[in-house]
């Protein structure tokens, strides 16, 4: 049928009886009533296979069109609703989810959906420990939000995209740890997840792997060892001390020199 997806072109059903009957007896021209039975059959098997080539798409996917293996609707994927295309073995359709939310973990494993909980969390050391610019070791454990943005892209360019946005979030994790100190990690969790999150879009767009990432979460950024988890919160907790004086001291400044 072209360039249409729709069912516009689609015979009616007294031609396609009509045809097979003709074509029937063309083929027996000797053939009467069993010949006549024979021929309706054959013109009904027809239209069910003329009819299988209806197919739905769902609100959240898209259709993606197939003929004798070929992507043929790249510039203008089905959207939701019915649409036609050539049955089946000639034609073929694929209908990947694109508006659902995935997410994928990095530097642990759960069964439930309670990773806010470090406890019901499995670490994966192979994946979460990562060493800094100044060659301290951290223990990372972190989420990655993506969804498909281009289902022909995501099905055909890539053996198995989900792997792919796996190992590539660790890679770049690895990268932009790799380029700060220890304490910067730990301290701008906000400018991690950030920069990770642009890196890893530009990377996957490389691949053409037709995921969108919406955003990353850490979870923990810790060291690695659970010996030293109070010395680092200690820390950290005097760091904020640090800050919250220099502001109270700060604000005194500003409010006394003036009146001086």
């Amino acid at each position: 049928h072209g360039g249409d997806h729709g069912y516009g072109n689609i015979p009616s059903l007294e031609d396609v009886i009509r045809r097979g009957q003709e074509n029937f007896r063309q083929m027996f021209p000797s053939a009467k009533g069993g010949g006549s039975m024979l021929a309706t059959l054959f013109a009904v098997l027809l239209l069910l296979w003329v009819v299988s080539g209806f197919y739905r798409v769902e609100s959240d996917e898209t259709g993606i069109e197939l003929t004798f293996g070929k992507w043929t609707n790249e510039a203008t994927p089905s959207g939701p609703g019915l649409h036609y295309h050539f049955p089946y073995p000639i034609g073929h359709v694929e209908t990947p989810v694109v508006t659902r939310e995935n997410r994928t973990t990095v530097g642990f494993s759960a069964t439930g959906g309670n990773y806010a909980d470090r406890n019901a969390r499995n670490d994966v050391p192979e994946e979460s420990l990562m060493l800094t610019s100044d060659e301290n070791i951290v223990d990372i454990d972190f989420l990655v939000f993506w969804r498909v943005k281009d289902g022909g892209s995501y099905l055909f360019n890539i053996r198995n995209p989900d792997e792919l946005t796996k190992k590539a979030a660790e890679s770049v994790m690895r990268e932009v740890v790799g380029q700060r100190p220890f304490m910067e990690v730990v301290a701008a969790r906000a400018d991690l997840e950030g920069q990770t999150t642009q890196r890893l879009q530009s990377l996957l767009d490389a691949y053409g792997a037709g995921v969108l990432v919406q955003n990353v979460q850490l979870l923990d950024v810790l060291p690695p060892t659970a010996e030293v988890v109070q010395a680092f919160n200690d820390v950290q907790n005097a760091q904020t001390d640090k800050q919250r004086v220099q502001n109270v001291a700060e604000a005194y400044r500003n409010r006394v020199v003036p009146e001086a």
